[in-house]
């Protein structure tokens, strides 16, 4: 814990000491006289707190020594153990870690404890952003009507919030409307250096979010936990880590012209991503920080899940104290930031290397307009060659491996007409290397060559009435336009830039094509207020971009249905669309079940294509349209030149703007306010909800910890590739009425249009274990060549949904495991992820590789993780999933250190497997069932030491 007040550190290395800062006196323990010239600025941040909590128990001397040896050498196989002053929540991911504490409470009460032993034992903020859905959108009164339907939607969860606020300690939530979560710790939240009961530290913040690395940015040292861990973090846990490789990110130049942040994030996001850095951190050094702006450098930093790394760090420096100021913080805040960031060697210099265990370096100005999709984040695509590569892999999106490209002509004649319809329903090295080489940047891979005349493809453009009007839909057409995402909007300059896009081009009178739906969904409303300020709202409105709410919205799948007849084209015409958004995902199936491609683009490359309607154009050459005269008009004639950008900025937006948007941030507008809330100490469940179930993870547990025992007869439930996301273990998007959580929903009579999405739901286990493996775009390769949630059951060789047949497997009392590729579980860090498979059944997963926050969460869930050995996988073994497996070795888990591996069979096949149990910490949890369990122990032999 991090709280001065309950740190027992023992002062071993005898660094307690006093910083004076402007007449204030503070109590540190100080670097200055330790040897740390070697240790990368991240990891002096790690130094810090370990000597700050070094009590001899959960945090040691070695644990010390582990980092100050940092330069001779450093172990990674090696653990420690990090203590945050702060978790961060957001409401999706709240309103379950909520419930398990409301759980908790319970359940310490049935084995005869005080229920306040569950309390936040350091502050916990939760930010309300993940709710808000498009459902109106291109109207003046968007934003009104969307936060009356969140209101009307959630309402309950809502309150249940409120009682979280106002019945545990140490807990605050920031209301619906305020904007999203990791925005608003950049811009209010995050402290940089925290001061409290009279000392001073660096600002920790561990979140549920995995882009609550945003802050890095701006020097605070944070990532994303899974929310099961981040419910321990909360309640008095240090996180047990293995000690991180750190590669250094060298910067150097500066952006050209035309190139944007979301040009420079995408880039780095490729090159990361080739380089391998999951489990990492990544730290940026070097000449080119200069410059970078505080906001460039947040949207680099919100990426790193995108890269695969735990953190994205900036050291704090020059910049790091003007955004400071920028945002309005207060001078004395300001002054401790740059006088302990000096004092405590954390003050970023351009001149000094660190010793890194690997190193990377970009040219600044090589960095070119890009976008990335239409699947990955790191599949980068350049401004140029966009229509080419959108050509390229259209075939295989539309499952065509055999045709090459699209048409090229429209036959107009040939035409199919299509009524409109109703709307429906809502490595580390003594001597450094060398920076290895990489590819230029501005050199991705260029298919244009290959397919210089593109043949027609079979099939024919839909004709569609839209407004009155005959148009026509075909592959390619962007039926999503969305700036959105903190990734961009809390950057003022690409948000001006595309507010000055919007503005050339309405006065050169172009408009949105009538089948894009369009929205803009700001992290603040300092956005809206400087947007404002500089005359450009009216032009976006013109576009169709209305502000449609502050909140995550289309970038995590809350994008609302498209207008009705696409729907009805891409349902029954098989129409490839495609979403453009300024966020940073874009994985198959996420943004809408009915957009087959996605694009991350700047905000302005969103208003062009917007324009342009079609990925199936070259920018940098055709024109987007033609003005009055019919003269084209190209991107090039509304692009602003960054003088341009930097004086709209210079003449709008002050630190007025920040203190205005968030004075009383937490107190919420009127509806918040009289939502009734209950002062109970115990959370009072009501058996009729739909939304907020008492979970069965805690049901029957015992004071004394179970022995482990093998996994005998199970079977696979569903055979994965590679890079299965969260979202496909865990969709968050709409919940669809066919599916087994549709229909166990709407047979407890919730109406069609009040099913609401999965994230919404995620309070009650019966809806998201009906939700678990239920994405559309699932591969299931026990279902060669069909998508979406359906799995074959081996017992009875039916083909059922997923949640059907792991109920027929529990029913026959057979364990469950999962098959799975490389990255398994990359992208979101979604506790469902792990928590759905626990209650379906599964026991264990077996993969190639996992993503970081996702291991933990399985472990927490008391899942275990199983690697395949290297150049092991189950296509050289030659599994196929219809095995029965067993795995055998698991009672002796821990009795001689760490486990290494286990032993598995599938019938007749024989191989061994590491277990990804990498700490004593993961082993504890695992051998307890999960965190939960581990944590509420811990506190019953707190409170009753001599009870067994």
């Amino acid at each position: 814990m991090t709280r001065p007040s309950q740190i027992q550190a023992r002062n071993t290395f005898g660094t307690e000491s006093a910083l004076e800062v402007g007449g204030q006196s503070y109590r540190i323990h100080s670097l200055a006289g330790l040897n740390v010239a070697a240790l990368p600025y991240s990891l002096r941040v790690v130094l810090e707190n370990l000597l700050r909590h070094e009590d001899g128990d959960r945090v040691s001397a070695d644990q010390v020594e582990l980092l100050l040896d940092w330069g001779v050498g450093p172990d990674h196989a090696r653990s420690v153990d990090l203590s945050a002053s702060r978790v961060f929540l957001h409401d999706t991911n709240g309103v379950p870690t909520v419930v398990d504490l409301a759980a908790m409470r319970h359940a310490i009460v049935d084995l005869g404890a005080d229920p306040d032993l569950v309390n936040p034992q350091i502050p916990a903020e939760l930010v309300v952003d993940h709710s808000v859905i498009v459902d109106v959108f291109g109207r003046p009164d968007a934003y009104e009507r969307n936060v009356e339907i969140e209101y009307g939607r959630n309402e309950e969860r809502y309150r249940f919030l409120k009682w979280g606020q106002e019945n545990l300690r140490d807990f605050a939530v920031v209301p619906p409307g305020t904007g999203i979560m990791h925005q608003v710790n950049c811009e209010y939240l995050s402290r940089v250096v925290e001061a409290d009961e009279g000392w001073a530290f660096p600002d920790v913040c561990l979140g549920t979010d995995s882009h609550t690395t945003m802050v890095n940015g701006m020097g605070v040292l944070a990532w994303g936990i899974g929310g099961i861990e981040a419910e321990a973090v909360m309640l008095g846990e240090s996180l047990s880590m293995l000690l991180p490789p750190v590669v250094g990110f060298e910067l150097h130049g500066e952006l050209p012209d035309g190139a944007t942040a979301t040009d420079l994030v995408l880039t780095i996001t490729q090159m990361l991503r080739a380089h391998g850095v999951v489990g990492k951190f990544v730290e940026f050094h070097g000449p080119g920080m200069s410059a970078t702006s505080v906001p460039d450098r947040l949207t680099i930093s919100n990426m790193s899940p995108e890269f695969g790394s735990t953190c994205a760090y900036f050291p704090i420096d020059e910049e790091t104290i003007r955004y400071l100021r920028f945002t309005g913080r207060p001078e004395e805040q300001v002054a401790l930031v740059e006088t302990y960031a000096r004092h405590q060697g954390l003050w970023h210099d351009p001149d000094h290397r660190a010793t890194y265990s690997e190193r990377l370096a970009l040219d600044l100005s090589t960095v070119v307009p890009s976008l990335a999709g239409p699947r990955r984040p790191q599949d980068r695509v350049l401004l140029t060659q966009a229509q080419s590569d959108f050509r390229r892999v259209l075939p295989d999106i539309l499952g065509l491996p055999g045709v090459d490209g699209i048409r090229t002509a429209t036959d107009e004649a040939s035409a199919e007409s299509f009524p409109a319809s109703d709307p429906p329903a809502l490595d580390h090295d003594d001597a450094e290397p060398l920076p290895e080489p990489l590819p230029d940047p501005a050199a991705a891979t260029d298919h244009s060559a290959t397919t210089p005349h593109l043949p027609s493809r079979p099939g024919q453009p839909v004709r569609v009435v839209l407004n009155g009007t005959e148009a026509e839909l075909d592959h390619g057409h962007v039926a999503i336009a969305a700036i959105t995402s903190c990734t961009n909007t809390s950057n003022p300059s690409v948000m001006v830039a595309a507010g000055l896009v919007a503005r050339r081009a309405v006065e050169r009178g172009l408009t949105t094509r009538p089948w894009v739906k369009t929205s803009l969904s700001p992290g603040s409303k300092v956005v809206t207020d400087y947007l404002d300020d500089a005359g450009l709202t009216p032009y976006l409105e013109k576009l169709g971009f209305h502000l449609a709410g502050y909140g995550c919205m289309t970038c995590i799948g809350a994008s609302g249905p498209l207008i009705p007849e696409v729907t009805e084209a891409v349902e029954h015409r098989g129409l490839a669309v495609v979403s453009v958004l300024s966020g940073n995902r874009n994985f198959d199936g996420r943004i809408n079940p009915d957009v087959r491609m996605n694009y991350l683009a700047s905000p302005p490359l969103v208003v062009a294509y917007a324009i342009a309607g079609t990925m199936d154009i070259d920018l940098a050459r055709e024109p987007l349209g033609y003005d009055a005269a019919g003269t084209p008009v190209h991107l090039a004639d509304l692009w602003p030149t960054p003088q341009e950008v930097r004086a709209t900025i210079d003449a709008t937006l002050d630190a007025a703007m920040f203190a205005k948007a968030y004075a009383g941030v937490f107190d919420g507008d009127e509806r918040w306010q009289t939502l009734a809330a209950p002062h109970t100490r115990i959370f009072a469940w009501d058996e009729d909800s739909t939304y907020l179930r008492r979970p069965p993870y805690l049901d029957g547990m015992t004071r004394a910890v179970p022995p482990l025992a093998d996994i005998a007869g199970a079977r696979v439930l569903v055979k994965l590739g590679d890079s299965v996301t969260t979202d496909h273990v865990s969709p968050a998007g709409a919940i669809p009425v066919h599916t087994p959580a549709g229909q166990y929903l709407t047979g407890l009579g919730v109406e069609r249009f009040q099913l609401n999405t999965y994230a919404s739901r995620r309070g009650n286990h019966e809806v998201m274990m009906r939700g678990c493996f239920a994405n559309v775009r699932l591969r299931n390769q026990l279902l060669p060549g069909s998508e979406g949630g359906r799995t074959r059951n081996l017992l009875t060789d039916e083909v059922q949904a997923v949640y059907d047949a792991a109920m027929s497997y529990r029913d026959a009392e057979v364990p469950l495991v999962v098959v799975a590729g490389k990255e398994y579980g990359t992208g979101s860090s979604r506790d469902w992820a792990a928590k759905g498979p626990a209650l379906l059944g599964v026991r264990a997963v077996l993969a190639e590789s996992f993503e970081r926050i996702h291991r933990s969460n399985l472990i927490g869930m008391g899942i275990l993780p199983l690697q395949f050995l290297d150049g092991e996988s189950p296509d050289t073994l030659g599994l196929t999933g219809h095995e029965t497996i067993s795995i055998t070795g698991l009672a002796e888990l821990g009795t001689d250190g760490l486990p290494t591996t286990v032993a598995v069979r599938a019938d007749d096949i024989e191989f061994q497997m590491t277990v990804r149990l990498d700490t004593a910490r993961d082993l504890a949890y695992y051998r307890n069932g999960g965190i939960t369990p581990y944590v509420l122990r811990r506190m019953l032999a707190s409170e009753c030491p001599n009870r067994t």
